[in-house]
């Protein structure tokens, strides 16, 4: 493991998704999901999204679409709330889902909505 690039990625990893939730993910880590925990960290986080040539609303915006594509409910709402803490408003939101909606078919784009609102939702209560 690169030390710099990890130490990157974990900083940019607790930007985006919050110290919270990163450091509930390392220290509930075992031996079993650990090396995931590491990948994720130091070539994710620390060696893509720490790259200069994507701003990490642009990155978010590229995630959220790649994940309605690829059916993951549970990474999508944890990126919705990590672009939004990149910047992203929740009508850009809207049109990126809108655009995922064509491209990867309208149930992909339904499901996408149904998620994020949920996410807004909990967000909503929090104020």
């Amino acid at each position: 493991m690169d030390k710099a690039t990890y130490d990157r990625g974990l900083k940019i990893r607790k930007s985006v998704l919050g110290d919270e939730f990163v450091d509930k993910a390392i220290t509930s880590a075992d031996d079993f999901n650990r090396p995931m925990q590491d990948l994720t960290t130091e070539y994710c986080w620390g060696y893509v999204w720490g790259r200069d040539g994507l701003s990490h609303k642009t990155r978010s915006f590229l995630n959220l679409a790649m994940l309605c594509a690829l059916n993951r409910p549970h990474e999508l709402k944890t990126h919705v709330r990590g672009a939004l803490t990149n910047g992203a408003t929740r009508e850009e939101i809207r049109e990126v889902f809108m655009q995922v909606a064509i491209y990867c078919g309208v149930p992909a784009g339904v499901d996408a909505f149904r998620n994020a609102r949920e996410v807004f939702a909990e967000l909503d209560q929090k104020k």
